[in-house]
């Protein structure tokens, strides 16, 4: 039987990460092989704790024996336990495609896995912490590890992203840095359960500075416009995995802090409708340029904070059927554009310019991957029967019951644009004629074989969505019920939320 405790989250990733240099000296391809070990004994064991875990009963681990909110906690809850899952999943996907993914030297691939472990740490950390400030100790792991990430190759234009994304990324910081500071001289505490708690004694121009402060910090992390300046560049120039991992880690980790501060320590009456607004102008603008680019993977960056737009726009209805729809979707953008990035990495492989353009006919040179692509493709666009339709038709319904025609035809009309310039590289790839100039490169069995895994997941979940669903519910149910977590975490005191 599996020891299944959040703590491993934290400490075996991290420890993994110190000791890897130690491990390489003794046998080098031990700085490959073992990473993977610790990601699939984190997957393992989040399938353990979501089957035994239940809305009403969160796991929750005490560092060091401290109690809350004395003590720092980690909160395993049906929502956090399920984008905690999800990311370690992705981090042993990620690991097994990229395993040997290009053939570099001894360095670079030690500091490659130190890097994955400690952003995957980092991610997780993000969601599972019931402490503010840990949960910025966390966010500054995940921002620096991906910071170098975007710079491994150590081209210009890839330390151009890098330093255009630290930039940013310290502005973030600096902007949640200065919420914990007012935010702890007014209320005295971290813990996040204490400080709902307490935020009814916090004089309204306080608590709404502090929250315009976390919503501009956090909404960078989630890819919000116009604080997404990073997103493009760092997309586009990192190695293909690392594409993957902010599709599928960091910007599921920047969207959780988000919603976890709306839903549980605020009750600003325009929090939602702030979060509504600035998620149709992040979906309409991201698709609108997406469908301008010629670079095959800017065009995936744009239309991956198109979907983040997306989701806070259903976590914005703040109802049950809404809140559904976004899990439902950040569960489906990790999944599909993950696939979509990693897929693009061996279809512009050996491109210079790595334009749309230079991908006619490939459909037959590397019919597996294009294929792939394909399903992506159309299931991020939201056509049945791929899992991208459910988590979509999930949007509308929540909107039209809250009456919101407007939104909805709004969804639709990008909809339409998504599927453009989604057809666009597909007639590329299925009906033009094939240059002979362009080299392909072949996937590894590896990487072919988490490819496949990925398009089978969409495929399963859209044949079937009551593989996830039930999940899914379990996690709605889990953040809309603010007064269980406060209870849980400190018995006795749900009672005095106003």
């Amino acid at each position: 039987m599996v020891i299944a405790d959040p703590i491993y989250y934290i400490v075996l990733p991290l420890l993994t990460a110190f000791l890897l240099p130690l491990f390489g000296k003794l046998y080098k391809p031990l700085i490959g092989i073992i990473p993977g070990f610790v990601f699939l004994f984190l997957a393992y064991m989040s399938v353990i704790l979501m089957i035994d875990i239940r809305p009403d009963n969160p796991i929750i681990t005490k560092i060091a024996g401290w109690t809350p909110p004395f003590g720092i906690n980690l909160v395993f809850s049906s929502f956090s336990g399920f984008i905690a899952s999800l990311i370690s999943i992705m981090g042993f996907l990620i690991w097994a495609y990229s395993y040997k993914f290009k053939k570099v030297g001894f360095d670079d691939s030690l500091k490659y896995f130190i890097l994955l472990l400690l952003v995957v740490t980092g991610s997780i950390g993000i969601v599972l912490t019931g402490d503010i400030f840990n949960l910025f100790v966390f966010l500054e792991i995940t921002g620096i590890s991906a910071y170098a990430l975007t710079a491994l190759y150590r081209g210009r234009d890839g330390a151009e992203a890098a330093f255009k994304f630290l930039l940013i990324g310290a502005f973030a910081s600096s902007m949640i840095l200065l919420a914990i500071i007012l935010l702890y001289t007014q209320v005295g505490t971290l813990n996040m359960a204490e400080i709902s708690v307490r935020m009814h004694e916090v004089d309204l121009k306080i608590k709404v500075l502090i929250f315009i402060l976390f919503f501009v910090g956090f909404g960078i992390e989630a890819e919000m416009f116009p604080l997404n300046g990073w997103v493009p560049d760092a997309y586009s120039q990192a190695p293909g995995p690392i594409a993957a991992v902010f599709a599928g880690m960091v910007a599921k980790a920047g969207i959780y802090a988000l919603v976890r501060i709306i839903y549980l320590m605020f009750d600003l009456e325009g929090a939602f409708h702030l979060l509504l607004i600035m998620g149709v102008i992040t979906m309409i603008i991201a698709e609108v340029v997406a469908l301008r680019q010629e670079a095959l993977r800017r065009m995936l960056a744009y239309s991956s904070i198109g979907q983040m737009g997306l989701i806070m726009i259903a976590f914005s209805f703040n109802t049950e059927q809404g809140v559904f729809a976004a899990i439902f979707l950040m569960f489906n953008h990790a999944i599909i554009k993950s696939l979509l990035f990693l897929t693009t990495s061996f279809l512009v492989y050996n491109t210079k310019t790595k334009l749309i353009s230079d991908l006619d006919g490939f459909g037959k040179k590397m019919p597996l991957v294009s294929l792939l692509f394909g399903l992506g493709a159309f299931a991020i666009v939201g056509l049945p029967p791929f899992s991208g339709f459910w988590s979509k038709l999930y949007v509308l319904i929540a909107a039209a019951n809250q009456h919101m025609e407007v939104i909805i035809a709004l969804i639709l009309s990008v909809s339409v644009v998504e599927i453009i310039y989604y057809f666009k590289v597909i007639s590329r790839l299925y009906f033009r004629k094939a240059s002979e100039e362009i080299p392909i490169q072949k996937p590894s069995l590896n990487s072919s074989i988490v490819m496949i895994v990925l398009g089978l997941i969409i495929i399963s979940v859209g044949v079937y969505p009551d593989l996830i669903t039930g999940l899914i519910e379990n996690a709605t149910t889990s953040l809309l019920n603010k007064d269980l977590y406060i209870e849980k975490i400190l018995p006795g005191l749900a009672e005095i939320i106003n």
